[in-house]
């Protein structure tokens, strides 16, 4: 049997204007070289759902760090913070790439980091991702999760989201994998077709998936939502896809 360890903990990374923001960071502990995920939450927050996917990572051999974009509403709880970003209209996409610019940062600045960085979003973090793979220089891999808001109608553009990140997709920099549900309302089955198509159109590297019987976070274990069979369908196109392009 080989020995196994891991290492989990709170940091802090200077993020967008360089704001100070914690994260959490989860790596096997050696001496590596180890590839790194940058890992982004779904919108009920910087919980300990995404924490424990952190450490998933680490276990598979990955950095992982998730930054706290809900760092500055300064709330007591993960759900009061996301109460405050939904009544402000949503996160800011400038503060969001910002912090997610650091965090990568932060990555190459590990002596044990491989050279190679993915990223992957769960419901608002996919589609935080997705921006991130198509604005950002530094990323080898992108995951969307079920990210809702990649295609966006005029009236849904805001100052805070400007820009629907289907628009940018003729940026993309990074093969991009997506998985979904096709009872997902946000992103529905149509919206995904979009997308699709505006990856063919540019001839983009990428692979979808979409899952009967899901919805939305059907990889939540502790919800209603869970899917078992399609969550576990999808960790494994997820370590496939890392493994090809960071490995």
């Amino acid at each position: 049997m080989s020995y196994e360890a891991l290492l989990a903990e709170t940091v802090n990374l200077q993020g967008h204007q360089n704001d100070l923001i914690n994260a959490y960071l989860a790596r096997p502990l050696g001496s590596g070289p180890y590839p790194g995920v940058v890992l982004l939450h779904h919108m009920p927050g910087w919980d300990e759902e995404i924490k424990e996917i952190a450490r998933k990572f680490a276990h598979h051999g990955y950095v992982a760090i998730s930054p706290n974009l809900h760092f500055r509403e300064g709330k007591a709880t993960p759900a009061e913070n996301s109460a405050s970003i939904k009544a402000k209209g949503g996160m800011p996409d400038d503060r969001s790439m910002g912090d997610i610019r650091g965090s990568i940062a932060y990555l190459r600045n590990l002596p044990y980091l491989s050279g190679k960085i993915g990223i992957i979003g769960y419901c608002s973090g996919g589609r935080q991702a997705y921006l991130a793979a198509c604005t950002l220089p530094g990323i080898d891999a992108a995951v969307d999760c079920f990210g809702g808001g990649v295609v966006m109608r005029p009236e849904e553009l805001s100052e805070r989201q400007p820009v629907a990140p289907i628009d940018l997709t003729k940026d993309l920099a990074c093969p991009l994998l997506g998985l979904f549900g096709k009872e997902d309302p946000r992103p529905s089955p149509e919206d995904v077709a979009k997308t699709e198509a505006e990856l063919k159109k540019w001839q983009k590297t990428y692979a979808f998936h979409s899952y009967e019987n899901a919805g939305h976070s059907f990889f939540a274990v502790d919800k209603e939502k869970y899917r078992p069979l399609a969550a576990m369908d999808g960790w494994e196109k997820i370590f496939a896809w890392f493994k090809k392009y960071l490995y």
